[in-house]
């Protein structure tokens, strides 16, 4: 099946990243304008074959400057159709149990998470309203579902808020032609796990558990992204997609 697309430029936040990078290309591809916003820069090589992405170092908690951002692009692509959302952080060491962490970690972390998701909504929507058409795709976690004897509890509970959040958009702008989908990864193979470079051990271990029986790249979460943004999927809204193996399916 061969994808197609009604809108003309996207916003991808997180985009230096294993899973916002290869969003940002796929899109490119698709000759989509896309708005890269990230604190870490895309390599130049990235930027010289992919045409079509612009990038912008940003923080996402910023609210004044990712608007003047979002706002210099609008002004240029006069539109803004696709919004995707990858940011996200998982700090090991320091995010654990709700009962000992540090409360300052627990709000950076919701800071991160989900209010970027808020501020990321009152720049867009309103510019998605004006045209009568947008999509969104936000990226949680599996870890949203379950709880966990070695818990990383403010990530869990930002990312299960942002699935709510998710479909309250989908419903409150569906009148607008706006759609709002979720994406529950599970294990993925990039930069935030670095610790299966440290012990590959670990990795090939969790590839056991997983009925498909391997970690996800990527690539999964990003041709996920894609089709949900597609016209193929106009009739999607409101829903979560679990991309993870098959490992949540599990007895």
């Amino acid at each position: 099946m061969k994808l197609s697309f009604k809108g003309k430029s996207a916003i991808v936040t997180g985009a230096s990243g294993g899973m916002g990078l290869d969003v940002s290309q796929k899109l490119s591809e698709n000759n989509i304008q896309v708005l890269m916003l990230d604190l870490r820069s895309p390599s130049k090589e990235f930027l010289l074959k992919n045409k079509n992405c612009h990038f912008k170092k940003v923080d996402v908690t910023n609210f004044k400057k990712m608007k003047t951002c979002i706002d210099g692009f609008y002004k240029k692509q006069k539109r803004i159709d696709y919004l995707i959302n990858t940011t996200g952080v998982l700090w090991f060491n320091k995010d654990v149990s709700a009962v000992d962490i540090n409360s300052d970690i627990w709000d950076k972390v919701f800071k991160i998470n989900l209010k970027s998701m808020m501020y990321l909504s009152k720049i867009v929507v309103p510019l998605m309203t004006k045209n009568k058409f947008g999509s969104m795709v936000h990226i949680s976690s599996i870890d949203a579902l379950s709880g966990d004897d070695k818990p990383q509890d403010a990530y869990g509970a930002s990312k299960a808020a942002m699935i709510r959040l998710s479909k309250s958009f989908a419903i409150q702008f569906a009148s607008k032609n706006i759609r709002s989908n979720i994406i529950l990864p599970g294990p993925i193979e990039t930069g935030m796990q670095i610790r299966w470079k440290k012990n590959p051990k670990t990795k090939r271990n969790l590839e056991k558990f997983i009925p498909l029986r391997r970690v996800g790249k990527p690539a999964d979460i990003a041709n996920a992204s894609v089709f949900l943004l597609s016209d193929q999927a106009s009739y999607i809204t409101g829903t979560e997609i679990i991309v993870d193996g098959g490992l949540t399916s599990k007895p």
